[in-house]
């Protein structure tokens, strides 16, 4: 069963007079439970895509199913209200409040679920116990190294048990140890049933996945099993 699947899909940028063709028609399919690796070099279209693939843009033009919906045309609350449900989003540079403690920083997926606070917080400190922060808690991003703050992002993104994660570079700002560390959690959600997205620059990371997906210049070169 297909969890995500495009169809022609394109991604237009104006830039004063010019007309910038981020994406080019993309044609592809993820099934549920799948583990994919999205490369290319830079300027090739991956971060467009992953951010339509989490619902945080929409395409100029084409089609975009999430789950059997197609969300192409959604609005920004509807699309809100998808990410917030089906999609975890970890970034590069970890995207966590500095002035929130790590606990907090978990917690507000499921405060803008609607929540009570002693279901968030039991919720969320059992998710940094799975990431090995459960002793972090009390700390702020600032506090924690690079592979301690991106454990606190994919909590963040986990917490609430989304069907999809969304990876774009998540070892990119690491070293090998601590990336090698992220890698070895993404192994594991992949095992629990989650599908996962990942955008990387690293073949080593890549072969990671069950299949590499390698865009240029807005187009799909292949797709094929490693």
């Amino acid at each position: 069963m297909d969890i995500i699947k495009t169809i022609s899909l394109t991604k237009d940028y104006n830039m004063g007079k010019v007309t910038v063709n981020a994406l080019k028609g993309l044609d592809f399919s993820i099934k549920k439970g799948e583990f994919v690796a999205i490369m290319g070099p830079s300027g090739s279209g991956k971060s467009t895509l992953m951010h339509i693939l989490g619902c945080l843009d929409t395409p100029t033009n084409g089609e975009y199913h999430l789950d059997d919906t197609q969300v192409s045309k959604f609005k920004k609350r509807e699309l809100a209200a998808i990410r917030n449900d089906k999609i975890g989003f970890i970034f590069q540079t970890f995207n966590l409040l500095p002035h929130l403690n790590v606990l907090k920083n978990v917690e507000l997926p499921l405060m803008y679920a609607g929540l009570s606070a002693r279901k968030r917080k039991k919720i969320a400190l059992e998710v940094l116990d799975s990431v090995g922060l459960g002793d972090r808690t009390k700390h702020k991003p600032g506090e924690l190294s690079g592979g301690q703050r991106q454990r606190v992002a994919i909590a963040r993104a986990i917490v609430n048990n989304p069907a999809i994660i969304l990876a774009d570079e998540p070892t990119g700002n690491l070293d090998s140890q601590s990336g090698g560390d992220i890698l070895e959690i993404f192994n594991t959600l992949h095992s629990q049933g989650h599908t996962v997205v990942m955008v990387t620059h690293d073949r080593l990371v890549a072969e990671k996945a069950d299949r590499i997906i390698t865009i240029k210049d807005g187009l799909i070169e292949n797709g094929t099993l490693t």
